[in-house]
């Protein structure tokens, strides 16, 4: 069983920053930490891996500190790392993304690919749905239980609105996972000792035999054209005391501003 499971190295909340000429998000020297919603993929595909066998390798596409992120999937039992990373990648959308990651799981293979549901600095969740698009294969969104799984088939649950669907795929197939799907494991003093020596292996453009008119900026079709911080266009008030107090003091609040 070939598992590939797509991590993002994301940037830390608090110190996100913009390039004002691309309005893309500055990546290069700013505290990173892996996509939290990949951390549950990691675990999946790991533990699948201990019933069936196989191996897991994850991949990510990024700048050279991306490797960092990798290593702390090693770590965490993952027996393979994969970089994507070349100029031509920079600045690529949604689109142009999904069709870099097909190009690369299709030159490595996979029978189970597992995403997190989304990256917390884009919130789109449509890399993995559009990269199973590329890659030609059926994909399952929101996967919060694993049923069964064999060479031939998986059953999942996959979370709606009002409860859950339970749904079979052949492979092979690509996931999408959410939080509650499991608990992630802390890497091992063994893991962090495997992941120091652990060999990244580093594909580019002509690799995996991309089409340089589909990768990065040239290849969006989405492009950002302005991005700002809101102004604060009314004054905020810190309401103290016990909770009943609050409440009422809020009440009386929105009484005087006429909201209530």
């Amino acid at each position: 069983m070939n598992i590939i499971v797509c991590i993002k190295q994301v940037p830390d909340t608090a110190e996100i920053r913009i390039n004002p000429e691309t309005n893309t998000l500055m990546r290069e020297g700013v505290p990173s930490i892996i996509n939290p919603f990949d951390l549950h993929a990691i675990e999946a595909a790991i533990q699948i891996r201990e019933q069936m066998g196989g191996r897991v390798t994850v991949l990510t596409m990024g700048p050279p500190q991306a490797e960092t992120s990798l290593r702390e999937a090693v770590s965490m039992g993952a027996d393979d790392a994969v970089l994507l990373s070349d100029r031509a990648f920079a600045g690529s959308d949604t689109w142009a993304t999904s069709y870099t990651l097909a190009q690369a799981i299709r030159k490595l293979g996979a029978d189970i690919v597992f995403c997190g549901k989304q990256a917390i600095d884009g919130d789109t969740a449509q890399v993995g749905p559009e990269t199973a698009e590329f890659l030609d294969i059926p994909h399952i969104s929101y996967i919060r239980k694993i049923e069964e799984v064999n060479e031939n088939y998986i059953r999942v649950e996959r979370l709606m609105d009002e409860g859950y669907d339970i749904v079979e795929s052949s492979l092979p197939v690509l996931l999408t996972v959410v939080r509650e799907l499991n608990t992630p494991r802390l890497p091992s003093l063994k893991g962090k000792m495997a992941a120091k020596k652990a060999e990244i292996k580093k594909l580019g453009m002509a690799d995996i035999g991309a089409d340089e008119n589909n990768l990065g900026l040239k290849g969006s079709p989405t492009q950002v054209k302005n991005i700002f911080a809101p102004e604060v266009k009314a004054e905020r008030k810190m309401i103290e005391g016990s909770p009943e107090e609050q409440v009422d003091n809020l009440i009386k609040e929105l009484k005087e501003i006429k909201c209530l």
